[in-house]
C-alpha cells in the first residue's frame, strides 16, 4: 500500500504511507519519508512503523528524540528494552532508569542498579530496597524497625 500526500514542506511530503512489498518499485518493505511517516521503514518528524526514526517514534524498532517501542533508543525512551536519558521499560539503561531490570544514575526497579537504587535488590552508592547493598544502604526491614532518637527532657 503506498499513499503520499501531495503538499509538501522542505521538499519532503507531508504524509506518506508505505507498507508491504511493491512490485512496481521493486522494494520488499514500505519505505515513508515524510513530515508524518507511517511504513515499514518510516522516517519523519512523527514516524510510526515496524523501524522508526524521528522526532517522535512508534514502532518495534523506534529512534528519536521521544522514542516508543519494543526497542527503543531516545532521550526519553519507554519500551520493552529501552535506552537513553530517561529511559522506562522491562530493562532500562539511562540517566534516570525505571523499570523491571535498571541501570542508571538514578535507577527504580525490581533490580536496579545505580548511584542512588531504588527496588526489591539494589545495589548502589546510596541503595533503598527489599534487599540492598551499597555505601550507604536501607533495606525495608531495616526501615520499619528503626526508632526515632530520643529526646533529651529540658531542664
Amino acid at each position: 500500500m503506498r499513499r503520499r500526500s501531495k503538499t509538501e514542506f522542505r521538499g519532503r511530503p507531508l504524509v506518506e504511507i508505505a507498507y508491504g512489498p511493491d512490485a512496481e518499485s521493486g522494494e520488499d518493505a514500505g519505505r515513508a519519508r515524510a513530515l508524518i511517516a507511517l511504513g515499514d521503514d518510516a522516517e519523519g518528524w512523527l514516524a510510526l512503523g515496524d523501524a522508526a526514526r524521528g522526532v517522535v517514534a512508534l514502532g518495534r524498532d523506534a529512534r528519536g528524540l521521544v522514542a516508543l517501542g519494543g526497542n527503543a533508543r531516545g532521550v526519553f525512551a519507554l519500551g520493552g528494552n529501552a535506552v537513553g536519558a530517561v529511559a522506562m521499560g522491562g530493562t532500562a539503561t539511562g540517566l534516570v532508569a525505571v523499570g523491571g531490570a535498571a541501570l542508571g544514575v538514578v535507577a527504580l526497579g525490581g533490580l536496579a542498579l545505580g548511584a542512588v537504587a531504588v527496588g526489591g535488590l539494589a545495589l548502589g552508592y546510596l541503595a533503598v530496597g527489599g534487599k540492598a547493598k551499597g555505601r550507604h544502604a536501607y533495606q525495608s526491614a531495616d526501615l520499619l524497625r528503626r526508632r526515632p532518637p530520643e529526646r533529651k527532657a529540658r531542664s
